[in-house]
Formats: C-alpha cells, structure tokens, sequence
C-alpha cells in the first residue's frame, strides 16, 4: 500500500470530502469507526480503504451532514464546517433560528441542529470529549472568557448624547488620573469596580448602520438617549428603526432630567407605540433617566449596562485567531492611514501583519483610547493602530496574516476579485419592477419599506393603508417611518435591511440621491396615496406563485377512425356537450381509463379548419403525437386559466 506524508494526506482527505459532499470532519470520523490512524507521521491507503471510508460515510451521514460536538459547538464551528462566511451563518442564527449569540457563543445541540437544517445539512453529533483531557490544567483559564460588552449610543440631535459621552469619558478618565484628554479615537472604555464597558463614539446611527451594511455586527447592545424636555423625535424614531434591524438590546437614557421642564412620564408613556416596552410596563426595556450636565444616574446607567451584559452571556477567547472589525479610519498627513479597531476575538499586538478589507499592513504602534501605547488588546479593546498600506472601510473585518507576503497577496486578490465584480454588472438591490424576479432568486417572501412623508399624520396614514395589505404568503413591513426628506441615513437602512425608501409629498436630498446610486437602492415618491397603494398592492401580487385552475370546455365522442393520404389517421367526432377549441387541452378516456393527455393539434368540420366545435356538431379532430383512439372513446376538453 502506498505511503503518504501528513500534509499529503490531508490534501486526500479534503478530496474525499469534497467529492461525496461531505465536510472533512465526517472522513476523519469515518477513518477512527474504521480503526485506521490518520493522527501520525504516515498515512496508509488503497482502494480497499477508500471504498470502506465511502461505505462508512454512507452509513453515518445519509444526506448531507456536518460533525459537531455535542454541547461546545459555536457558530463560528457550524460555519467552518460549512465553509460558509460566519456573518452568513449568525444572522441566519438570529433571523431564521431566532436565536441570539456570538461566534463564539456555545450553542444548544438542538440549536445547532435547525441551523444546520437551514443550510440543507444533518448534524452527526461526534463522541463528546472526556472528563480526563478537560481537567489536564484546571488553573490555566481557555478558550472563551467573559469579555465586556460593545455599546452604541444613539438618538435625535441635542438630545445630549454628545454630553452625556463626555461625562462618562471624563469621569473615567479622573479615575484614572489621565489629567485630560485633548483627542479620542472613536472607542473607548469605562472601568467600573463590575467590570469594563467599551463605548463606540460613532457620529450618529448612520455610521452605525453604514458598518452593518458592510456586514460589522460590533454592537451588543444600543443606549437610546431621550430628552426628558423633548420625547420621542423624527431622529429618536429613526434610531430605534436602526436599532430594532441590529437586533439588539436597547436601553433608553432619559437625558436632561435637571431641566424644570423636564417629563420623564412622558417618555415612559411614548415608549410603547414605538414597540419599546418599559419594564415599569411589564416589559424588558431598561429606562434609566440621568443627567449629562450633573451626572446624576449616569453610574446607574452604567450598571444597567453591565447587568445587561450579564444577561447576554458575552464571552470570546482570547487566545483565539485574531478576529476584530474596523470602527473608522483617516488618513493623517503626519502618520499616514490611521485605523480605529475593535478586536472580538484573539489577541492583537503591536509587530504584527493583518489584514482590513483591501489593506494590508505591519501594526508598527499601536495606542488605547487615551494615546497610551498598548502593548496588546484583547477581546472587545478598541486601538488605534498605525501601518496600513491604505484606509480601509469602516466594518471591514480585521484578519491576521502569517507574514508580510500573504498580506500582500492576499489583498491584491481582494482587489481584483471586487474590480471584476464592479466590472460585471451593478450590485443587485431589490426594486419594485423587479421584485418577483428577485424573490424567486433569493427565496424570499418579505418586503421591507421605509416610508418618509411631509408630516406625521401622513406617515401614520401610509403605514396604516400598507399594513392592510394581508397576504398570508408575502410579509410586507415598514421598518422605518418618520418625517421630512429622504436622507442618506434612510439610503444606508435601506441598504442594510434590503429595504425600498418610499416618499410621500417629499423629495430626497441630493446627498441621498447620490448614495441611492452608489447602494442601488430604490427611491419612490408619490403625490398620491392611492398611487402609493396600488404600486405596493402590484409588487405584492408580483411576489406571489401564479395560481392556475381548470376551466372544463366541453365532451366529444370518437365515433370513427379513418386514416386520410397525407393527414394521417384522424378522429371523426362528434360534440355532445359544450365545446372544443383547436389547441386546448384534452382527456381520451376508454371505459373510465385514461389512454392520453395532451392537446389538439388541429380541428377540421367538412374540409376547413376551423377555431372550435360547438355541441351537436361534428368534426375531424388530430391529437399531439397520439394516434392510437378507437370508436367510443370519450374526449373531454379543457383549458387552464390564471386565477386571481
């Protein structure tokens, strides 16, 4: 038998698996139930054991199947095993499985295994591993750790959560005694005697929603920050819809709550019609009113924050692959490309190569949120870091790289891959002329709006006239309404939700025009509502499967055969009820038994052709590739119509 050397091996078993189907964890699987080693140095195989690993793997996996381990199996392994990108495979986790967690969140095994039936896939639940080996080094903590949690805070503009950053930056930084900070890199954290919390100081939910668009889910959880003096705005709206689509939890901040004017009541009582339940209401929506200018309930915040946190189970491994995403970036004229990143998983530290998007580079310093050199940031750490080769994009995944080269490489495919694609057609959005098209690509059946209008009343009318429009086959939703023009804040929703932006007696802003274009997101305005309507109703009815029903025409009956020179053999007929009509679809029973189905292909009365033949007429009738009627046999014709 054939020697193999290790790697070689590998390469063999990754080609068996491909070839049947199959990950490469289930031929390893099939290898040890056959009691032939793959672990050392040497592998040996013939057509003998190949054909028993085939049988084996016929026998354990039946359809497709993945192998896992009961009770530690992470998203993270399902979409390795099904070499499928990880962002694919947890908001398929979150959207279809309706179960939150992280990459690297253990997962129920019946969790697992609906996910795994979302992809077509079985799961093979592997022999778990034992006691022994999982109390070798009880005081060398592994693989996931408790890590602290990643919060946004949004809401409409001066609602004060500029300030309400601010205090929480400053108080942080006199206890730490920093003495002051004159710059910060749009991430930071908070220590309290609970633990850590690290904020993204993003400029607003557009940018928030502009890194989902590219697939960043870095947030766990979102601080809505609400004037105590104002309530719920057009921006506070629009947020909650950015929020609501991150699918993640929000905590309301009743901000300015020092002011006289201040009804922290109210926000309580406006927070309900915008689906956001107060636990004062029997709900689980954290409301915490505060104080940027004095402080006051901003430590409470920060404590529900953490409890919060405790709740979602957050956890990663820092001895993990570096995993992270990039928060922003900026070319400065003294440094060069300057990136702000988060790590979520793994370690990064200064001298090492990595990889943003399209851009590649050695970390040659890296910094904390102070300006502090940091000589490594771990799981949910923010930095600033310096040595890219270029800007990359906010949400671009920051990956490592073994050396300069693979970086190198590794980009520049990258880039080409991505100018090829531009070079080939336009990104595929969804629009209205197109939708039934598009959902019958994609296999879906929803419909996402975002409806702008020129005043509230008109929102609530159009939401109201949309949300009537019942069909149990298509779900049509707005995840979006407020007032005033469509913004290029709507553009990057829509973008990310796979939304259509429809404006009623508004037009969009020429930024958002411009964004519209570059996203291809479909913008629609209206002066109309019925118009409005209508358009809605029509793609709707577009999205739906055709029904057809048969309409019965009529009976003949075969009375005789004859074969005629050049016509071949034809029935001569005659109609006993109803009608026939050259071209429609027909039944040929004999005594109850159904001898052919097809169509007619020509209908004659005398010598002419004629288009149909009425009851108590008679008729020389030819089938579609059939001759084989006799006298007595019965036709029954019929036609099949789309129904409404």
């Amino acid at each position: 038998m054939p020697e193999v050397k290790q790697n070689a091996m590998e390469r063999a078993i990754d080609e068996i698996a491909k070839q049947h189907g199959v990950a490469s964890g289930q031929v390893v699987a099939a290898l040890d139930g056959l009691g032939v080693s793959h672990t050392g140095a040497m592998f040996e195989a013939d057509d003998e054991v190949l054909s028993l690993i085939v049988e084996e793997l016929k026998a354990s996996a039946g359809d497709k199947t993945i192998v896992c381990t009961p009770g530690k199996t992470t998203p993270r392994d399902v979409a390795n095993a099904l070499d499928l990108p990880q962002n694919e495979v947890l908001k398929t986790l979150m959207t279809k499985v309706k179960v939150m967690a992280t990459l690297t969140t253990a997962l129920d095994d019946e969790v697992v295994e609906k996910l795994a039936e979302q992809f077509g896939y079985h799961v093979n639940w592997a022999s778990p591993a034992k006691p022994v080996k999982a109390a070798a080094a009880p005081t060398q903590p592994k693989g996931a750790q408790k890590r602290p949690p990643v919060v946004t805070i949004l809401g409409h503009v001066d609602h004060g959560k500029t300030s309400l950053l601010d205090h929480i930056r400053e108080a942080n930084v006199v206890a730490k005694e920093h003495g002051g900070i004159t710059q910060h890199i749009g991430a930071y954290q908070v220590e309290l005697p609970q633990g850590l919390i690290t904020f993204l100081d993003t400029p607003g939910h557009a940018a928030f929603t502009a890194m989902r668009a590219r697939g960043a889910q870095a947030t766990d959880i979102a601080v809505l920050v609400v004037a105590a003096d104002d309530g719920i705005m057009p921006q506070t709206i629009e947020a909650i819809s950015h929020a609501k689509n991150a699918e993640v939890p929000i905590i309301v901040a009743v901000n300015k709550i020092d002011k006289p004017d201040a009804n922290v009541d109210k926000v309580v009582q406006q927070l309900p019609q915008h689906d956001l339940i107060p636990e004062a209401f029997g709900g689980d929506v954290i409301v915490c009113p505060v104080s940027a200018h004095t402080g006051e309930g901003v430590q409470n915040l920060l404590e529900m924050i953490l409890l919060q946190a405790d709740v979602l189970e957050l956890t990663a491994d820092p001895k993990a692959e570096l995993d992270g995403v990039v928060i922003e970036a900026k070319l400065d004229k003294g440094r060069g490309p300057v990136a702000t990143v988060l790590v979520e998983q793994g370690t990064l530290q200064p001298g090492q190569v990595v990889i943003c998007g399209q851009q590649w580079g050695k970390v040659r310093a890296m910094t904390d949120y102070s300006g502090s050199p940091l000589k490594a940031a771990g799981p949910s750490t923010p930095a600033e870091i310096l040595g890219l080769d270029g800007v990359p994009l906010a949400g671009d995944r920051l990956e490592p790289a073994a050396d300069e080269r693979e970086g190198r490489d590794v980009t520049s495919e990258r880039v080409s891959r991505i100018r090829d694609q531009a070079l080939s057609g336009p990104k595929r959005r969804v629009s209205l002329r197109d939708l039934r098209q598009h959902n019958a690509e994609e296999g879906a059946k929803d419909l996402n709006l975002i409806v702008k209008a020129d005043v509230q009343g008109s929102v609530e009318a159009v939401r109201g006239l949309i949300e009537k429009i019942d069909n149990p086959e298509v779900n049509v939703s707005v995840i979006h309404g407020g007032v005033g023009t469509v913004t290029e804040s709507d553009i990057l929703l829509a973008s990310a939700a796979g939304a259509i932006v429809v404006g009623f007696g508004v037009k969009p802003e020429a930024g958002a025009r411009n964004e519209a274009v570059r996203q291809k997101v479909e913008i629609r305005t209206y002066n109309v509502i019925y118009e409005l309507i209508e358009d809605i109703e029509a793609a709707v009815k577009g999205m739906l499967e055709p029904k057809f029903e048969e309409v019965e025409l009529g009976k003949v009956e075969i009375r005789v055969a004859f074969k005629l020179t050049k016509a071949g053999k034809v029935a001569g007929s005659h109609c006993v009820e109803g009608k026939i009509v050259r071209g429609c679809s027909v039944r040929v029973r004999r005594a109850e038994e159904l001898v052919y189905e097809g169509k007619v292909a020509s209908l004659r009365n005398v010598k002419e052709d004629v288009r149909e033949i009425v009851a108590g007429q008679d008729c020389g009738i030819k089938f579609e590739g059939w001759e084989d009627f006799k006298e007595g046999d019965l036709v029954e014709a019929y036609d099949t119509v789309q129904i409404d």
